[in-house]
């Protein structure tokens, strides 16, 4: 795996952190403070570039799937959670029992949130839209205010819904 460059953006969510490579997106995530800010290797690449403008294209509302390649480290199931997370549509959101059962096996619940919690590219791949059983927000390394905003964002843009939490 290569090294990553960063570069930041700030978001209508606060400043987001972009790692990424010629080939890849690895990184993407909150900072909530100054101190997190590292200048990694010199220069934002062009996807980097393209990653940005894909952002700003989510927060104006106007791009609902993202079309970037994207790695992270992870082991094979890891891997799995992951790539099924980028299989909810914007504007919907699933639960952790579904995602469970979507991986095939409902006993894996416990792990599958855990994964979902140690997702490195946040938004991008949308472990935002994993929610309780009991349609509840819970769970989000982003701030729980983060994944409410999110998710609202999505559905009014995807429904006309102005509340959904």
């Amino acid at each position: 795996m290569s090294e990553l460059h960063y570069t930041y953006y700030e978001s209508p969510i606060g400043m987001l952190k972009i790692g990424g490579t010629e080939n890849y997106i690895g990184e993407l995530s909150f900072v909530d403070n100054k101190d997190q800010l590292i200048n990694g290797l010199p220069g934002i690449t062009d996807l980097m570039h393209i990653c940005t403008e894909q952002l700003i294209e989510y927060f104006y509302g106007k791009r609902k799937k993202f079309e970037l390649p994207v790695h992270q480290q992870g082991t094979e199931f890891q891997l799995k959670v992951w790539s099924e997370l980028m299989s909810i549509d914007y504007g919907r959101t699933i639960s952790y029992m579904d995602l469970a059962k979507k991986l095939g096996d409902p006993k894996v619940i416990r792990a599958a949130a855990s994964t979902n919690g140690k997702n490195n590219i946040a938004i991008i791949v949308p472990c935002h839209r994993v929610i309780g059983s009991d349609r509840t927000l819970v769970g989000y390394s982003g701030s729980m205010w983060r994944k409410k905003w999110l998710l609202q964002h999505e559905f009014k843009i995807a429904h006309g819904v102005q509340t959904l939490f």
